[in-house]
């Protein structure tokens, strides 16, 4: 168990493009769920916890990580199942996740392996369970289900880290700049919870949008008006302001989503930006490897908004 535990830590600086390694494990019962390696820094026996008055009944408290203190999240809880006894925290463990640079422990009742799969392996839920249940995707995996657990959408419910925090100041600012003339920002991302953020940010900034579930919806989508182009119609990069996509999505990713884009002489031109809550260096060396114009950390909705507006003023 130690050398798997020191493994996962060690291979979440792998990156791939349209591949992923995703880390199964369990929460009650043998159903699988899973995480991508990525966000994952470490699994640990769950420490020693505190509890922490007055908080959301799903964070059973803070521990002390090498020195940093993080909060304590019981998985089960946060999805509606049978929540750990905190007579068993000792026996469970906790995989340590990192967001933006910030720190937080899952406890889970075990983890299993670490599998790789390609993007396109992981299917997005169906439409009609995207508002009530917690999954970016479902895959296979050692012959069953493997749920793949949306922890952004825990990790706002829970603890608001993900709260949109676009200050009306710069809306109204900058309001002759980017409402009422036409322009067009097509998002892709798998989560829910980032979806209704992105809309909410080019809504309050009077830009018309679409923002879809995965990187090939947002390929089909382009190709669709670079092929009514071709027909007579208006070219794509007058139609479209800007691409804004998540990196981790179910049958395309980020990286392939934004190659695709610059291989197709209808799209090439297209300005990108990737958007995504996973942290590290390798982030600003794919973004230029895949030709992506910007990166621009997830929930960040001033930066976000700023990018926008300096884009309009370059278009103009």
């Amino acid at each position: 168990m130690s050398s798997f535990l020191t493994g996962v830590d060690q291979r979440t600086s792998l990156a791939g493009m349209n591949r992923m390694e995703l880390l199964l494990f369990t929460i009650r019962g043998k159903q699988l769920f899973g995480i991508n390696v990525f966000k994952v820094r470490e699994v640990i026996r769950t420490p020693e916890i505190s509890p922490v008055p007055k908080s959301d009944s799903r964070v059973v408290g803070v521990a002390d990580i090498r020195g940093k203190t993080m909060p304590m999240i019981d998985l089960a809880k946060a999805l509606d199942l049978e929540p750990i006894a905190p007579d068993a925290y000792s026996k469970s463990l906790t995989i340590v996740t990192e967001f933006n640079s910030s720190i937080q422990g899952f406890l889970v009742e075990d983890v299993d392996r670490i599998v790789h799969l390609r993007w396109e392996d992981i299917l997005a839920p169906p439409d009609s369970l995207q508002s009530v249940n917690y999954l970016t995707g479902i895959t296979r995996a050692q012959n069953q289900i493997v749920e793949i657990v949306d922890v952004e959408k825990v990790l706002v419910e829970v603890s608001g880290v993900t709260k949109e925090n676009m200050s009306e100041e710069y809306i109204s600012r900058n309001t002759e700049t980017t409402k009422g003339h036409g322009y067009f920002v097509l998002g892709a991302d798998d989560s829910m919870v980032a979806r209704r953020q992105l809309k909410g940010v080019l809504d309050k900034m009077g830009i018309d949008n679409k923002i879809v579930n995965n990187g090939k919806l947002a390929l089909d989508f382009l190709k669709k008006w670079a092929d009514e182009a071709d027909e007579g119609g208006s070219k794509v990069g007058e139609r479209v302001l800007m691409v804004i996509s998540d990196i981790e999505m179910p049958e395309m990713d980020g990286y392939t989503l934004t190659s695709s884009i610059r291989k197709d002489d209808r799209l090439k031109d297209l300005y990108v930006i990737l958007n995504s809550s996973l942290s590290g260096g390798f982030n600003d060396t794919l973004t230029e490897k895949v030709g992506a114009n910007a990166f621009i950390s997830k929930w960040h909705s001033d930066e976000l908004a700023e990018a926008i507006v300096a884009r309009i003023k370059e278009v103009e």
